[in-house]
């Protein structure tokens, strides 16, 4: 604690005066926290809900959701909007990302594997589109928001009120140029590798990018993943290219290979593109959009027409058209079976332009020796109603507790959830 806070107040005061911006170009308060002020917000953040109506009907449909044999999965919050996930590494809480303008706290204060309570993050602050959260390996909490990235130290320590300390790594309008922000496609996400530097996914927010885009977004990292200093934002490079839209990355420990979904171009048809889960083994590599995607050229702009690069990068995994991949993890506990364990559990959010709706499921990919993808399977499903077509859940994300389960995130129902394995079920007499 006292390292966390001598550390915290030494990077805020020497940080605060070399990302001073105008007031006008920001939120108000940030300034303030930034010098360790006192921003003048209501003391009391008030609590999501976390009983009555609306949870005993998520877990009423939780119990059309199918899992392999041994498998429970039950409500652990109630999380307006949930998206992407950061598990504290001290203490038993979680920070969860939003497309929208909130990061939540949810915390099990009693360690009973079901949340009891969820509040918003900073509320000081004013986000935008802060899908993104991770954690450096120091226990600093990030937090992407569409053009900005914010580094809070010990914030699992000092989220109880409004005002925290706050470290500004990437100004307002300055993660891409403010002339490119749109609204889609805007959702980042990042993780803090093994070099202690900060990767975030850029995702490019046309379906197909216009050839006039292509060299400022191969400029600035959009449509691919950037890296840089999780303090200042120096150091900043281009790690991977040709990737159109990722909402999803995580670092394989065992080989400290990157590996990441990508979505899909949109008005090709059912099938096609095939959906991706790529794997990056060193900086620079460039994993083909938009000139192919899945196994299919892109038409638009006459992108089928060009020579296909000679240095494309194929996907590890080749998934169904439009599910929507989104966030993945590698399971790193030893409560689930053997043949989970290192593998890769991914979330489908599912289509929104299939003819059939597909997707709202959870995946799962095991790994050869070499750390290469051999065999993806269905773990989780039952969020589509087969029947209708309708949606009773989207899951977003996944992420890995201590104590071996699982948590899933879904920004439909608002909800989180968590799995974990309690053994083989008896036989059918």
């Amino acid at each position: 604690m006292n390292r966390h806070a001598a550390l915290c107040c030494a990077l805020v005061g020497s940080l605060a005066i070399g990302f001073s911006i105008p007031a006008s170009a920001q939120a108000p308060n940030i300034e303030k926290l930034k010098q360790m002020k006192v921003s003048g917000t209501d003391l009391n953040i008030p609590p999501v809900l976390q009983t009555g109506p609306n949870a005993t009907a998520i877990r009423e449909n939780l119990k059309r959701v199918k899992l392999p044999p041994g498998f429970k999965i039950d409500l652990y919050a109630i999380v307006p909007d949930a998206r992407h996930m950061a598990v504290a590494p001290s203490t038993n809480m979680l920070f969860v990302g939003t497309r929208k303008t909130t990061v939540w706290a949810v915390t099990d204060r009693n360690s009973d594997g079901v949340a009891d309570e969820v509040k918003a993050f900073a509320p000081s602050l004013k986000f935008s589109v802060p899908n993104g959260v991770c954690w450096t390996r120091d226990g600093f909490l990030l937090v992407i928001d569409h053009n900005r990235v914010l580094n809070f130290p010990a914030a699992e320590f000092f989220y109880e009120g409004p005002d925290v300390a706050v470290i500004e790594v990437v100004p307002q309008g300055k993660l891409i140029p403010v002339e490119e922000e749109s609204y889609n496609h805007g959702a980042r996400t990042c993780r803090v590798g093994k070099d202690g530097l900060l990767y975030i996914t850029l995702g490019q927010p046309f379906n197909v990018q216009p050839r006039e885009k292509l060299k400022i977004f191969d400029e600035w990292g959009i449509g691919g993943i950037v890296r840089m200093n999780a303090f200042d934002g120096s150091k900043r490079e281009v790690y991977a290219r040709g990737i159109r839209n990722s909402v999803g990355l995580e670092f394989n420990p065992k080989d400290n290979t990157l590996w990441f979904t990508d979505n899909q171009t949109d008005g090709m048809g059912d099938d096609i593109p095939a959906g991706e889960i790529n794997r990056a083994t060193q900086a620079g590599q460039f994993f083909g959009y938009p000139w192919i995607q899945g196994k299919t050229r892109i038409t638009e702009f006459g992108y089928d027409k060009d020579p296909l690069p000679n240095n494309v990068t194929n996907p590890q995994v080749y998934m169904d058209a439009h599910a929507a991949d989104l966030g993945l993890a590698f399971y790193t506990g030893n409560k689930f079976p053997a043949k989970y364990r290192g593998g890769l559990f991914s979330a489908q959010h599912g289509s929104w332009n299939r003819t059939t709706p597909i997707g709202a499921r959870i995946m799962f990919t095991s790994l050869k020796a070499d750390g290469t993808a051999d065999k993806t399977e269905v773990f989780a499903d039952g969020w589509l109603d087969a029947e209708t077509g309708l949606y009773r859940g989207r899951p977003v994300d996944v992420a890995m507790m201590k104590d071996g389960s699982m948590l899933i995130s879904d920004d439909f129902a608002g909800a989180i959830y968590r799995v974990v394995y309690v053994g083989e079920a008896p036989p059918a007499r």
